[in-house]
């Protein structure tokens, strides 16, 4: 691909020190279709133009803030200005930096949480709507080959009506009050004024919330949930478990921790049926393990025989070659650039081959934020969403 046929891209945050801002750049990078035209990669002015000097930015498109580089680049002719944007910076500042992007004509692709609250989630959605620029979500799990080989055996009754959801998010990276030794990716996480409503719940939660439900198909009715702050004088949540009634009858359990010590990033999700069930772990992703009744167990691996033609599309690397996290990232970028150079105003729905997260997914995720902090601090034994 030329490099003036590359989607155009700036960046806000994720200059030097940052780690999410460089997670995005390699994903976006993996295909060779997207170019980083432009950020503003820090508040300061000096860091972002040597940020923007490490990764080979033209200086004059290194801007020291937002308002500045979507006037700048609005002035540019049509085939030189960005055509997206890439919000990596703490949550309180997604919402509203997608909507003033989404108001001045650019697309724009997000890290999760999309907003401090419900409101401001609404916020977004209503610019999406005005704008008719496309919005996608980094809920990254969702890219990964086997989890659509899953989604597509749960849809196709594989293992008859499902009834049971399990997913679990473990990490133990907070265990000790390192937000309070000088840890930037803690002292942020952890402050309700930048983090939101749910410190681990809106970090890892909706993660795995998103996951629950995108994979099973099906929509939570109520949870009953519990939210704790282990490590004395912690302002937000590093513990979260919930319960879940799902419409049309299965139950669920999701449990998210920062605080389970020794835990790298245990992300599990399992799902029983009538006739079996699946399990799948993050941590060893090229795996996919069925369960059965009435025959032995199977053992599906990423790129191996029998999967689905949208799993073997989401494959980068041949059978036996490690791929994960920065791929899974990849396949989300490129079905969000191949929407925008279709002209597409909304992600394709589910089940198409380049489905990727966006508007929907992020209110569905705050409006379960807001039920289990307001199930957590009341009395009532359920709450619906």
């Amino acid at each position: 691909m030329s490099a003036s046929s590359k989607l155009r891209y700036g960046m806000v945050g994720g200059g030097e020190g940052a780690f999410i801002g460089a997670v995005h750049r390699m994903a976006a990078a993996l295909d060779g279709d997207y170019v980083l035209a432009c950020g503003a990669f820090s508040g300061d002015a000096a860091r972002s133009r040597r940020s923007a000097e490490a990764l080979g930015v033209d200086p004059a498109r290194a801007y020291a803030g937002l308002d500045a580089m979507l006037a700048a680049e609005a002035a540019l002719p049509q085939d030189q200005r960005m055509q997206a944007l890439a919000i990596v910076t703490p949550n309180h500042l997604h919402a509203p930096m997608a909507i003033a992007a989404l108001d001045a004509g650019f697309h724009v692709f997000s890290e999760k949480p999309m907003a401090l609250n419900l409101t401001e989630a609404r916020a977004i959605e209503a610019a999406v709507g005005r704008s008719g620029k496309l919005y996608g979500l980094a809920f990254t799990y969702s890219g990964y080959p086997l989890i659509e080989e899953v989604r597509v055996r749960v849809a196709r009754s594989d293992f008859g009506r499902v009834r049971l959801v399990q997913v679990e998010y473990s990490q133990g990276w907070l265990s000790l009050p390192i937000d309070r030794d000088g840890n930037k990716q803690a002292e942020w996480r952890t402050d309700p004024a930048r983090a939101g409503l749910g410190g681990c719940l809106g970090d890892i939660g909706t993660h795995a919330f998103q996951l629950a439900e995108h994979v099973s198909g099906l929509t939570v009715a109520e949870l009953s949930a519990d939210l704790t702050a282990h490590v004395p004088g912690r302002r937000l949540d590093d513990d979260v478990s919930a319960l879940l009634r799902f419409a049309g009858g299965a139950r669920g359990v999701l449990k998210a921790s920062q605080v389970a010590a020794g835990d790298e990033n245990g992300l599990r999700l399992r799902i029983h049926g009538e006739r079996g069930g699946l399990d799948w772990s993050q941590m060893e992703p090229n795996t996919l393990t069925l369960r059965w009744l009435d025959r032995p167990t199977e053992i599906i691996r990423a790129g191996g025989p029998g999967l689905d033609a949208l799993t073997t599309a989401r494959l980068r690397t041949p059978a036996g070659h490690p791929e994960g996290y920065i791929e899974a990232f990849a396949n989300l970028y490129r079905s969000f650039g191949r929407a925008v150079r279709a002209g597409a105003t909304a992600p394709p729905p589910t089940g198409a081959p380049d489905w990727f997260p966006g508007i929907t997914d992020g209110v569905r995720t705050m409006t379960f934020v807001e039920a289990m902090i307001e199930n957590n601090a009341g009395s009532a034994k359920w709450t619906p969403l």
